[in-house]
């Protein structure tokens, strides 16, 4: 079965290798295994794939991070946290390396809120605290913290952590204040614990 690669990499499922292959127009034959695997470009021009190198294993570092469920878990309950308040927000939980795994978006969540909300989340992940404590470092004459692309540094994301090693965060944009935002993103952290 042969996949055009070019258009799952717009679609933002290519990586690696196959992103590289999307650039240069080739289509993989996915049903092919090993070293003696084909690929086409779209001129027709039959090119033989290289496998992949393999790895020794103390060249690879595990990442622990959320799996899905407990993702998911979380953002419902920091959702249901602030609905009981009747605020709407979004929720945004990230794992280790800054992907989105969930985003929930309230009823009624202002358009700016998702922004937010990945933002404060990214930003606790990134420095492993709750965005309120990280506040106070990015003032100041010269470039600070506040500086970094993608960061937020207003109340409302925080870090998810396992034996003191980050495995995600959870940021929330929308409610009235940061420190609400924070306390239903704490509520949400709380159901992992």
């Amino acid at each position: 079965m042969i996949k055009n690669i070019r258009r799952r990499a717009a679609l933002g499922l290519g990586a690696g290798a196959l992103g590289l292959v999307a650039v240069t127009g080739v289509a993989v034959n996915a049903s092919a295994a090993g070293p003696a695997a084909e690929a086409k470009t779209t001129t027709g021009s039959v090119v033989a794939a290289k496998p992949a190198a393999p790895a020794a294993r103390g060249d690879v570092v595990a990442n622990p991070s959320l799996d899905i469920d407990a993702a998911l878990r979380a953002a419902q309950a920091t959702l249901k946290a602030a609905e009981k308040d009747g605020h709407r927000v979004t929720v945004v939980v990230l794992d280790r390396s800054g992907t989105v795994q969930v985003q929930l978006k309230g009823d009624g969540a202002g358009p700016q809120t998702a922004e937010s909300a990945t933002r404060k989340a990214f930003t606790a992940a990134s420095f492993g605290q709750p965005t309120s404590a990280l506040a106070g470092r990015v003032t100041g004459p010269g470039a600070t913290l506040r500086d970094m692309p993608g960061t937020l540094f207003l109340a409302g994301g925080v870090p998810v952590s396992v034996d003191q090693q980050v495995v995600g965060a959870i940021g929330v944009g929308g409610a009235p204040s940061g420190d609400l935002d924070e306390r239903y993103a704490d509520a949400g952290a709380a159901t992992l614990r």
